[in-house]
């Protein structure tokens, strides 16, 4: 009898894999209560990049990534990879739902020469059940709404909050708060007890839908002395009381005794219908929102001993406009600078993206990125194919 079910469980699987919608995924149902659901796309790219901003798949909020060389030398380079390529399953239960997603974006690497392996990574792993959710996903500060269609993963992320961090959220209707994980950016992580704070009211309508966001956290920084390579100081030791004397290994910092600042900022995003299917995406964030914003492109804290809060202002739009039913673009354009450390980054692009069926997409795409505070700037050009699972 087991056997049975079992060859029926795969034949209704199978079935399922074979006509399934490109948005829903492929869903098992188990019994009147459960149900497994498989989803995730693959998405092959060729990316070439040409400037002097080094080459990244895709560049982070700071760029440089070890810039190409000295200001004014200008270096090109072309990759064909699939590390965006992403698989999630989500189990059902009457109320309570788990979710695990896995990519292979930024994460351990085989060589070029060989293999191009990579391995893969966890993305979100949470449960949810009635008004809560607990665990990895992004987090409650986002609005995953506004982001723009890009080929370039993530587009202009300067000028987006883009954080996927463990948390518990309590959602009511458009109001969402949580107590997320904290990170003091370059200070003191080891005195991080309190969890940051969320709350974001969503407005819906037709016409689309606005958030606004703010964020308190606080920030443990360190009494810290530079010290170069040849440096010896002396710290005392918690335990004994005694003083010992260091000699650091390298350039650089070293902290001792924190103290405690609270920051707070704020944001403001939303996805506007413009005519016909086109939308308008929009984000803004300011104050101290640190590594929330832009995936580090300002730190929680700056200055020379890493003592000061970072203040950022940034900002993201994005138009999408079809051209027929199964053709679009979308101009997106990105922007942020920090107010200690001078940071000052901004992107733009270009795509035209084509269904050529309902799971499978091909596109071509165009931009710049650059560094304003070291006036530097690579352009580049991606070719992407997408199935969607």
């Amino acid at each position: 009898m087991f056997n049975n079910k079992f060859k029926k469980l795969l034949l209704a699987s199978s079935i399922l894999v074979a006509t399934g919608a490109a948005n829903a995924g492929y869903e098992i149902k188990l019994s009147e209560e459960d149900k497994v659901t498989f989803g995730g796309y693959l998405k092959v790219d060729a990316r070439h990049v040409t400037g002097e901003v080094a080459y990244a798949d895709f560049w982070l909020g700071a760029g440089l990534h070890g810039a190409a060389g000295a200001p004014g030398e200008s270096k090109s380079q072309t990759k064909l990879f699939a590390n965006e390529s992403r698989f999630n399953m989500k189990y059902t239960h009457g109320e309570v739902t788990g979710f695990l997603e896995l990519d292979f974006n930024v994460s351990s690497q085989g060589n070029q020469i060989v293999s191009n392996s990579v391995s893969p990574r966890m993305r979100h792993a949470f449960i949810k059940y009635q008004n809560y959710t607990v665990g990895q996903t992004w987090t409650t500060f986002m609005n995953t709404s506004a982001l723009a269609e890009t080929l370039d993963f993530a587009g202009p992320i300067m000028g987006a909050v883009f954080i996927r961090q463990a948390q518990v959220r309590y959602t009511n209707g458009g109001l969402q708060l949580s107590l997320e994980n904290p990170e003091s950016d370059k200070g003191d992580a080891t005195q991080d007890s309190m969890p940051d704070f969320v709350a974001k009211y969503t407005f819906k309508g037709d016409w689309g839908n606005v958030s606004v966001a703010g964020l308190v956290r606080q920030l443990n920084t360190a009494d810290v002395t530079a010290v170069t390579a040849a440096d010896a100081i002396t710290v005392t030791d918690v335990v004994t009381g005694l003083p010992v004397t260091m000699t650091p290994a390298v350039a650089g910092v070293t902290g001792i005794n924190g103290t405690s600042e609270t920051s707070v900022g704020y944001s403001i995003a939303g996805r506007i219908n413009t005519i016909g299917k086109d939308d308008l995406r929009f984000q803004y964030s300011g104050g101290e929102v640190g590594r929330y914003v832009g995936v580090v492109s300002a730190r929680d804290l700056a200055g020379p001993t890493f003592q000061e809060v970072e203040e950022t202002d940034s900002y993201l739009v994005a138009y999408r406009h079809f051209w027929t039913e199964d053709t679009r673009s979308t101009l997106a354009y990105g922007h942020a600078e920090a107010d200690i450390s001078g940071m000052e980054s901004t992107q733009w692009s270009l795509n035209l993206i084509k269904n050529l069926t309902k799971q499978l997409s091909v596109g071509v795409e165009v931009g710049n990125f650059s560094r304003d505070d070291k006036d530097i700037d690579s352009d580049f050009a991606q070719l992407s194919l997408k199935y969607v699972l």
